[in-house]
């Protein structure tokens, strides 16, 4: 596996830029990409999803990778990857309120997945009327899945189909999960740069890169996820990761407007799988830096 090799999700599902239209993907160039690769596991993979002519089947694809999200919250339980995305969505809303931001304030999850987050968040962060927890996601399967399990589980939240950057109500503040490594080079700047004005910050968080990081993934995935597909490509997350001065210098570039840091906790990789990546705009820096310095981060300048 290598950076630059593209996960086995990024190209069985496929939308229109524009409309956000569902597309129908053949099978047989994702089928060539994976044996150029020389990606056995992948093009093993790929060769046994179900198909409609030349065509991936949308809806079984969907169940596919709906399976796979589910064994992915497994791991965002396990590492209590709530209660970390919690400590900064609680540094952004203590900033804002300090200096007079209008409430409410809005929190977007982009890329939300079945929402783990902004249901963890709405059942145990505690954080009032005052915050709105907004989940989005292109696929329209995850969404339908997360409002059920939102409503299941009795929690006030909202989730939408659609692109987080251009909603109705928009966001105060943008945050993700497990986002970042998807985008490489130019597209990871211009992720960045869509966030530079109109929100008050983002915390993006995301896989953190360390030399025994891929063996470290490859072995949980294999003891704790069934479905291959999570198994190929949360192995495969691991190695796209970016380093933290990639990240830096990529969300600098995009948001000249604010203030960038790198939150990591300054532990032991083994024990510490994850970073993030945070932006603030300059006159709530001071506050924000200080509500996390409560928790004795590790904030790289």
């Amino acid at each position: 596996m290598h950076p630059d090799d593209l996960e086995i999700s990024d190209l069985i599902v496929d939308y229109d830029a524009s409309s956000l239209e569902r597309k129908r993907v053949r099978w047989q160039p994702v089928l060539e990409y994976f044996r150029g690769r020389r990606d056995r596991a992948a093009t093993r993979i790929v060769g046994s999803l179900p198909r409609d002519g030349e065509f991936f089947d949308n809806d079984e694809i969907d169940q596919i990778l709906l399976m796979s999200h589910m064994e992915l919250q497994r791991l965002e339980e396990e590492f209590l990857h709530g209660q970390r995305i919690l400590d900064l969505v609680r540094a952004m809303v203590t900033a804002a309120e300090l200096h007079g931001v209008p409430k409410p304030f809005r929190a977007v999850d982009i890329g939300c997945g079945l929402g783990y987050i902004v249901r963890w968040l709405t059942c145990f962060g505690g954080l009032g009327a005052g915050v709105e927890l907004v989940g989005v996601d292109y696929n329209a399967c995850f969404v339908r899945t997360a409002r059920v399990l939102a409503e299941q589980e009795g929690l006030r939240c909202r989730f939408e189909v659609g692109n987080a950057e251009s909603l109705a109500a928009p966001a105060t503040f943008y945050l993700s999960s497990g986002v970042l490594h998807h985008f490489r080079g130019r597209d990871l700047t211009d992720f960045f740069a869509r966030q530079n004005t109109g929100v008050i910050g983002f915390l993006h968080t995301d896989i953190r890169p360390s030399s025994i990081t891929p063996l470290g993934a490859w072995l949980y995935h294999l003891a704790r996820m069934r479905q291959p597909l999570a198994r190929h490509d949360g192995t495969l997350s691991a190695v796209r990761a970016h380093a933290a001065v990639t990240l830096l210098q990529a969300a600098r570039t995009g948001c000249p407007e604010l203030r960038i840091h790198v939150d990591d906790q300054g532990t032991l990789p083994i024990f510490n799988v994850f970073q993030s990546v945070l932006g603030v705009r300059p006159e709530l820096e001071e506050a924000f830096l200080a509500a996390l310095a409560k928790r004795k981060v590790e904030c790289r300048l």
